[in-house]
């Protein structure tokens, strides 16, 4: 049977150099569509055209910018079945969460088009000194040049656009290195883009093997490079991408804190999601659970009810909350390292079997804290429910870990919401919610070995751009 083939995109240009990279779908283990790979030529050029249209896209005006991302918008509300779709395929989403990210998708590039125009500066007294009481000052933010980016595979559409957007928004040039695993969403993002009216140059997405991909880090004629991915990886690349400045998102094991008067039903019901969605493959997936020991029996039985409840299977089908791991080696390596915890001396209160590349989720109780399912991302279905006594040791326990995503805790007090605000070494702290929310304006990254700077259109387009100071010697 012949597959769907798809290109590379080399200087806004679709091109069908190969068919080397075979995508698989992730729920059936079959052959989906076949994708042009990168070699070190194309990776040289796409280098090459993104320099040459670094002033063409640092003098587009604003408006041009916005209407560019706001085509972008419409398309991808038109051909939105078909990006849902290639979600379920090459990423194995269930249904809920692949209508879900192309609707983040939407939202991210329609929040660039609205920040494409008010990229500002600022007037500044110069008159805090007698020597410069004639000067007047501002400055305004210009592009950085050309920016490199790589991305994972477990949000093929959203995490690509918190590159892409800001880069469109600020005026940057780019290259892209997508997903090998999950290529096709950043390619249908291309085929949009190549309908824009942008200057030559202005983008290049092409999947490459790892020899291709350190162009992307340490070619030094690209000013900045946004990676989002292990660890490590990203302080590896950090190392190796000279003087340019990087800004990466790691992940995390986060925490969730349950306090003793937090409503139950609310908690596990946004712990179960929290935890579970896309078979917890997100860096902000909830992993640790703390709940105050007066509600511990309660809160655990319900939990382990309703993840009882979970549908798996088939993505296709809405009922579906369990879909497939990326890979088979991914989803041994989880039922791994539950095995290798109950070995330690924890319990599995339910879940933890492997059928194919489902993980049926987990509950666990009493890992031992040396363990990698504790101290590790483990990028899985699984939950770790320990108790607390002491609000204050609940937090240093919170902070005890190498990551600092994010944090989230149902809890009432208000002081208390202030002490962790203040305490949690974290990137973002969530009240009666999860960790894993997001809305895409926010401020998002995190501390330790979570990562470095913060994504965020806002503040990506800060991180693409530089400032320039002007000053006027009054005469």
């Amino acid at each position: 049977m012949s597959l769907k083939r798809y290109p590379y995109f080399l200087a806004n240009r679709a091109v069908f150099a190969n068919e080397d990279l075979e995508v698989l779908d992730k729920h059936t283990g079959e052959p989906a569509c076949r994708v042009a790979l990168a070699d070190d030529a194309a990776v040289d050029r796409a280098i090459a055209a993104a320099v040459s249209a670094r002033r063409a896209m640092a003098d587009l005006p604003s408006w041009r910018k916005r209407d560019v991302l706001l085509h972008c918008v419409e398309r991808f509300r038109k051909r939105r079945d078909e990006l849902i779709e290639a979600l379920i395929v090459e990423a194995g989403k269930v249904i809920r969460d692949a209508r879900g990210e192309v609707t983040r998708l939407i939202e991210t590039f329609q929040i660039a088009a609205e920040e494409a125009t008010r990229i500002g500066g600022e007037v500044m007294p110069m008159d805090i000194a007698e020597r410069a009481e004639t000067y007047t000052g501002m400055y305004k933010r210009v592009p950085i040049g050309p920016v490199s980016f790589i991305t994972p595979f477990n949000f093929p559409y959203n995490l690509v656009a918190h590159k892409v957007a800001p880069a469109i928004a600020a005026g940057c040039p780019f290259i892209l290195k997508p997903a090998d695993k999950t290529p096709v969403g950043a390619l249908l993002i291309g085929e949009i883009l190549a309908e824009c009216d942008l200057p030559d140059g202005a983008f290049s997405i092409l999947p490459a093997e790892v020899e291709q991909a350190a162009r992307f880090t340490e070619d030094e004629r690209l000013s900045f490079l946004s990676f989002t991915g292990s660890d490590k990886v990203g302080w590896m690349l950090k190392e190796k991408a000279g003087k340019k400045p990087v800004a990466m998102e790691l992940g995390g094991n986060a925490a969730c804190l349950v306090d003793a008067d937090a409503d139950l039903d609310d908690a596990v019901a946004r712990i179960v999601f929290g935890g579970f969605y896309q078979s917890g493959q997100s860096c902000i997936s909830v992993q640790r659970v703390l709940v105050h020991d007066e509600v511990a029996e309660v809160f655990t039985k319900r939990l382990v009810s309703a993840v009882g409840d979970l549908k798996g299977g088939d993505p296709r089908d809405p009922e579906t909350f369990i879909g497939p791991m990326i890979t088979e080696d991914d989803a041994r390596r989880v039922v791994d390292w539950i095995a290798e915890a109950t070995d330690a001396g924890a319990e599995v209160l339910i879940g933890g079997q492997l059928e194919g590349r489902v993980v049926r989720p987990a509950v666990l109780v009493d890992v031992p804290d040396d363990c990698r399912l504790y101290r590790e991302e483990v990028f899985g279905p699984v939950v770790i429910v320990e108790t607390f006594n002491d609000f204050d040791q609940a937090l240093e326990r919170i902070n005890d870990s190498r990551y600092g995503l994010q944090a989230g805790l149902f809890i009432r007090d208000i002081g208390k919401m202030h002490k962790a605000w203040d305490r949690l070494d974290v990137g973002g702290v969530i009240i009666n919610d999860v960790p894993a929310f997001r809305v895409d304006h926010m401020p998002y990254g995190g501390v330790k070995d979570s990562g470095l700077g913060r994504e965020g259109i806002r503040f990506a387009i800060e991180d693409m751009t530089e400032i320039r100071l002007l000053a006027i010697r009054g005469i």
